[in-house]
């Protein structure tokens, strides 16, 4: 059975149309329209509930050392009211999670790991970390919305004060109060865009989204679903755990190498990455030559020989064409290579192009 955020009722007040989405039950667009969504963040702001996500702390005095046993990047040199990327491996050096590291203390993180991953990598973990560090998963007592868009700061403003608003990309700030709630901050998202990921108790959530919603009107707030959210994350070149990475997968194979500290002295992954040796595929960016629309798991050919295939792929609204990301063979990763797409039987020419597909001016 599905679970509910605690702002399921509040969707479907709002008219989302309501779907299975890892173990949940979420909106995958409100009667406003993905595309309007997607424009609204692009342009304005969109309102995002992402409390499905999962949370676990790491506390006590060899904190830092279990994440940097655990995981790939090296977290040594962070400060603290910083942000950082990192994943999980297995042995074999394929990646189990993508996840983001918070340090609110020295001897205290809050990392953030995928909703369809939470329960796996909650027990990877547990069974890595050191003697002398206290883990312990917070996902069921946590709610996160997502505000996003060039409007973002603007609606903040409105309710913090200045210096509670984190201003670096990828930094936070915990126990901020916004309305008389308890509240991390982080500078964050999963959009391409400027904006905020808020993090709060379950019995704040309502209130929270409500306060944000009526707050961020006159600057063109909208509530947004998990398809804008995929197109957005998607023009934006963002790869999504199953798509462009799993446990096959290296983080070397998708382009991922600036998330792995391989002059650390170990990690767990790291004999496997050594095995593996030089990736022989890459992650690459692709637009339609011919008319179509690509999507996920379409193979992709050179002359005849499949070379690889798509990971992700629609048509995006800001952009107004079709994109996809894909896996494929190192030596056809030039970008400007033009390959062949199967889109339902349809052979289609496609062309490699660099990743992002859009970034923020």
């Amino acid at each position: 059975m599905e679970l509910k955020t605690p702002l399921y009722e509040e969707h479907v007040r709002l008219g989302g149309t309501i779907v299975p989405f890892a173990g949940y039950l979420l909106p995958v667009q409100y009667p406003s329209g993905v595309i309007k969504e997607h424009m609204a963040v692009r342009e304005n702001a969109g309102l995002f509930d992402v409390s499905h996500m999962g949370e676990v702390t790491f506390k006590g005095e060899t904190a830092l050392s279990t994440l940097n046993h655990v995981l790939t990047n090296d977290y040594s040199d962070m400060k603290i009211g910083k942000v950082r990327y990192g994943m999980l491996l297995n042995d074999d050096g394929g990646v189990v999670d993508d996840l983001i590291v918070y340090k609110f203390r020295e001897d205290c993180y809050f990392v953030v790991v995928n909703a369809a991953n939470r329960h796996k990598d909650v027990e990877y973990m547990r069974d890595k970390i050191l003697p002398g560090t206290i883990m312990e998963d917070i996902s069921d007592s946590v709610a996160q919305v997502a505000l996003q868009g060039p409007r973002s700061f603007d609606i903040i403003r409105k309710l913090m004060k200045e210096e509670d608003i984190p201003k670096g990309y990828y930094t936070c700030k915990e126990h901020v109060d916004i309305d008389g709630m308890d509240c991390i901050i982080s500078y964050t998202g999963y959009t391409g865009e400027k904006g905020f990921e808020i993090y709060t108790a379950n019995e704040n959530a309502v209130r929270l989204w409500n306060l944000l919603l009526e707050t961020g009107k006159d600057d063109g707030l909208i509530p947004c679903g998990l398809g804008a959210r995929d197109t957005l994350r998607l023009e934006a070149g963002m790869p999504l755990y199953g798509h462009e990475m799993d446990d096959t997968i290296s983080p070397f194979d998708t382009n991922l190498g600036y998330g792995v500290r391989m002059d650390k002295a170990e990690f767990v992954g790291k004999e496997g990455l050594l095995k593996r040796g030089e990736p022989k595929i890459a992650r690459v960016g692709l637009e339609m030559i011919d008319r179509g629309v690509m999507r996920e798991h379409q193979d992709l050919y050179s002359d005849d020989r499949k070379i690889g295939h798509t990971t992700s792929g629609t048509h995006c609204p800001y952009l107004r064409k079709a994109v996809a990301m894909a896996l494929v063979e190192k030596e056809y990763a030039e970008p400007g290579t033009e390959l062949i797409v199967d889109v339902r039987g349809r052979k289609l020419k496609v062309r490699v192009i660099p990743l992002p597909f859009y970034k923020r001016k």
